[in-house]
């Protein structure tokens, strides 16, 4: 590849330009950690659905998730399916999880799960096993921005220097994220989400229609072994893509980084709106990449490296314009996602973990949770670098979900069953969690020899016996079924909070 590197960086700090005069124009200062946390809940349903979007693609969906669909077929349709599902789980929660969230001054899924089971250990358990499976996303978020940096110099920059470069540019952007919390992150979400998701999809029509190397008449003549989904015949068994589906659509409420879109919301009728139109931005982008990405399997360029087809693909197509466009697309994309994860993350440390272990004042936990930025970066970054060449760079997405689904049944279950207890909460977040880990050290793709099931669904199982055979041997006292009745009520968005339930932080650190 040859080009002018004033063109592709030009594009590139435009745009990164652009996005900090938004933020200039729109800052101001967060008065609580509340507003810092969740943007004073006071966004609009276009606001909620592009923040949503950019929490649920990040710019490693256009190298480890193109390159799969470019490499594997229509397997890349699997996170389709799945995201469209896992949104609807969203429309579904929204009224109890924004009524609860107001009315307590939630601040996080954790904060949640505390309250229903009336327990620090479920919160910082929570609030761990969230940390700990957000990581590896943000490992492929800082290496998509590394990939943009060796491609906007054509490859002139080492790894290395291409990762020092991607962290200090999101280092730049973490300015203003520190400062403005979730506020400045929504509001910018907005401007990112229509480059990353309505440009890429616009794009994609384009070289779907008129476009020889990724044309829609490619589509005709793919080779079998990529209209094949694992399991009709090959290495994989029947369960592997119904696994995958499964830990999709049952984690897609379960990361942080999704549910706390709910509380940023002005209400639940905004909460609604934004997922169907969620729908229909990340579900049309979706499918139109995997659709370039399967007809432009066959271009060399794209089958020799798929990972990197997205960007080898538009330099083929229109030279280094294209490349600079493929370049601030996925810049777009990856700066909104990083910065919500690192975003949560830092604030579920200190609301959490450290709030719960030491009570701390709303000025110390802001100070704390931009410390834990700072760290998680770094940690991150090092993890980037190490695993830069790994041939399978999904995987870690999809290892990563094995454990985000062990929230599942004491978040769902405790949300729309009223029994359950603390007890099963622990056991079935932490023994889930616990031996999903342990499996996916030793199948960190699929067990063979039950189906190619995954290690998730099957530690999923046993979290839900325990979280139920608790419930039956340990039960719930007077106490606790009357304070959960009323909980309930609470609940809805048009009744008043029950006399005796408390209106602010119901489990006190």
């Amino acid at each position: 590849m040859n080009g002018s590197p004033l063109i592709t960086f030009g594009m590139l700090f435009g745009f990164m330009a652009l996005i900090v005069v938004i933020l200039y124009a729109t800052k101001r200062s967060s008065g609580t950690f509340t507003d810092y946390a969740v943007g004073g809940r006071s966004f609009s349903a276009w606001f909620i659905a592009m923040s949503y979007t950019n929490s649920w693609w990040p710019g490693a969906t256009y190298t480890a998730f193109f390159g799969l669909s470019a490499g594997a077929g229509v397997l890349g349709l699997y996170a389709l399916a799945y995201s469209l599902l896992g949104v609807t789980a969203m429309y579904l929660m929204a009224e109890r999880a924004w009524v609860w969230g107001k009315r307590f001054d939630l601040r996080t899924q954790c904060d949640m799960l505390g309250m229903r089971f009336d327990s620090k250990a479920v919160r910082v358990i929570a609030s761990l096993i969230g940390i700990i499976c957000l990581f590896p996303w943000l490992v492929l978020g800082i290496q998509a921005m590394a990939v943009l940096f060796h491609f906007a110099s054509f490859g002139a920059w080492s790894v290395g220097a291409s990762l020092i470069a991607g962290v200090a540019l999101i280092g730049v952007r973490q300015i203003w994220t520190v400062q403005m919390g979730m506020r400045g992150l929504v509001i910018t979400d907005l401007a990112q989400g229509i480059v990353a998701y309505g440009g890429s999809a616009l794009l994609c029509l384009g070289l779907l229609w008129f476009s020889r190397e990724a044309s829609y008449a490619n589509l005709a003549t793919l080779p079998s072994e990529l209209l094949r989904l694992p399991g009709q015949g090959g290495q994989y068994g029947i369960w592997y893509v119904s696994s995958l589906i499964l830990t999709g659509v049952i984690g897609s409420l379960c990361w942080p980084t999704s549910y706390q879109r709910i509380y940023t919301a002005s209400g639940v009728g905004a909460v609604k709106k934004g997922t169907v139109q969620t729908m229909i931005v990340a579900g049309g982008f979706y499918a139109l990449l995997t659709l370039v990405a399967l007809a432009a399997s066959g271009l060399d360029v794209v089958s020799a490296k798929p990972q990197d087809g997205w960007f080898t693909l538009l330099y083929h197509v229109g030279g280094e314009w294209m490349l600079g466009l493929a370049i601030v697309i996925v810049l777009a994309a990856s700066m909104g996602w990083v910065d919500g994860c690192v975003q949560v993350c830092g604030a579920q440390i200190a609301n959490d973990i450290v709030q719960v272990v030491s009570p701390r004042t709303d000025r110390q936990m802001t100070i704390i949770a931009k410390a834990s930025m700072a760290v998680f970066m770094l940690g991150a970054s090092v993890v980037a670098f190490l695993t830069y060449d790994f041939p399978r760079l999904q995987l870690l997405a999809q290892m990563s979900y094995q454990g985000i689904v062990q929230l599942a049944v004491p978040l769902f279950l405790g949300m729309f069953w009223r029994g359950g207890n603390r007890i099963g909460a622990l056991l079935s977040m932490g023994c889930g969690f616990t031996l999903a880990a342990v499996l996916t050290w030793f199948y960190p793709d699929d067990m063979p020899g039950l189906g190619s099931l995954t290690s998730g669904v099957l530690a999923l199982g046993v979290n839900l016996l325990l979280y139920l055979g608790c419930h039956v041997c340990f039960g719930q006292s007077e106490q606790e079924r009357e304070r959960v009745r009323r909980l309930f009520d609470a609940g809805r968005a048009k009744a008043d909070a029950p006399a005796g339930l408390p209106t602010a932080r119901p489990v006190r650190a």
